[in-house]
């Protein structure tokens, strides 16, 4: 039996690691045709919760949030356990056109990379931790969670998060696109739903009267001339916005739907405070504005020195690729808030995230897995310091 101490030291065979690389990919195209829009996981966590037994993990549950656990059981029981993470929804609908398609060096399908890649490289750590006969030093959580796209705000790594914080130190959180990068800052994110309503009318009869459509594109006229912070780096963006009854009707509802993020959460404050101000110019007696908070990712940072970043520059400098450190939206951001020292990395390269086009490299995969089980086997004989 080798420890988790003594493989540090060793390298992974370029010859195992490419077997497994096609291995985690064959998973990750297994995830990928299982449809898991946000909030209706269930059939993907089924799957995850077959794996994890057939990869022989211990404790696999799955909570209500459908949350998938397992553990890899490590030598030193009382030593705090590290938590490997991958979310499984996808922004895409249940009724998507999942199909396949293969060129030279590439592979395109709708949420493969995103984040499907990210799951399948979680199941491809474990097969090789177990195949290889290694034990880590301390427990390894596996947990495939949920909600972390669009309006699932983090939900499935908030319960998981809560539920295994006394028992782990640190956090390697997986995402399929991002190898060659180390996210060790979670920015934060507020998304706001804004509605306005009016009496309405006629367009002919009653021309003058309020429209919902008139003040609200008046509101989003305000809210794009806003010059948001660039020191800290802090954006916005309307990512949606529908209203109206009839074009000859003078429209009572109309809606937006608005994401703003910011890597410092005082700036991010000032701008929903700007926009506040603009709604609130444009309300009267006959204009209600109503905004309601629908989404609000809290902010984290982990030192560039922290070891647990150190150890994830150092497994990519073995691959030959120097680490791109960043700052991002992440299931990490949960423990990153909290003081628990996260980062998330990737399993490949790829491109045209969240779009029917997306696709993955197959080349980086098998690096992409040797950074993921050095680092894994690295933080887990460390002693991880809190991020502050």
């Amino acid at each position: 039996m080798k420890t988790s101490l003594e493989m540090t030291e060793m390298l992974p065979e370029w010859a195992t690691m490419k077997s497994l690389a096609a291995w985690v990919i064959e998973q990750g195209l297994a995830v990928q045709q299982i449809p898991a829009p946000t909030f209706d996981e269930r059939t993907r966590a089924a799957y995850v919760a077959g794996q994890f037994t057939a990869l022989g993990l211990t404790d696999i549950s799955t909570d209500a949030l459908y949350n998938v656990y397992g553990r890899i059981p490590g030598a030193h029981a009382t030593l705090p356990a590290t938590l490997i993470s991958a979310h499984t929804d996808t922004i895409f609908a249940a009724d998507t056109d999942l199909s396949i398609r293969h060129e030279p060096g590439l592979i395109y399908a709708p949420g493969l990379g995103d984040n499907s890649m990210g799951v399948s490289g979680m199941f491809g750590l474990a097969h090789y931790l177990q195949t290889d006969h290694i034990t880590p030093a301390c427990d390894l959580w596996f947990v495939a969670t949920t909600r972390e796209e669009g309006l699932g705000d983090l939900g499935g790594m908030r319960a998981a998060f809560e539920r295994l914080r006394s028992r782990i130190d640190g956090v390697i959180n997986l995402e399929g696109l991002a190898y060659g990068h180390v996210y060790h800052a979670g920015i934060a994110v507020r998304r706001l739903h804004i509605t306005v309503t009016t009496p309405g009318g006629h367009s002919w009869l009653h021309f003058g009267r309020p429209s919902a459509l008139h003040v609200l594109v008046d509101l989003a006229s305000r809210i794009t001339a806003i010059k948001p912070s660039t020191s800290p780096r802090t954006t916005f963006n309307i990512g949606m916005i529908d209203g109206g009854e009839a074009i000859n009707a003078i429209a009572t509802r109309a809606n937006l739907w608005l994401d703003m993020r910011s890597e410092d959460r005082d700036a991010l404050a000032a701008l929903e405070k700007h926009i506040r101000a603009d709604a609130a110019a444009l309300r009267r007696t006959d204009v209600e504005i109503k905004i309601d908070v629908v989404g609000d990712r809290p902010a984290g940072f982990l030192a560039p020195s922290h070891p647990l970043v150190q150890m994830a520059v150092m497994a990519l400098d073995k691959q030959g690729v120097r680490a791109s450190l960043e700052t991002g939206s992440t299931d990490a951001n949960i423990p990153l808030a909290q003081d628990c020292p996260a980062v998330t990395i990737g399993i490949t390269r790829g491109g045209n995230a969240h779009r029917l086009d997306e696709y993955i490299e197959i080349e980086p995969v098998a690096a992409g897995m040797r950074q993921l089980i050095m680092l894994t086997l690295a933080s887990a004989d460390a002693k991880l310091p809190k991020t502050k």
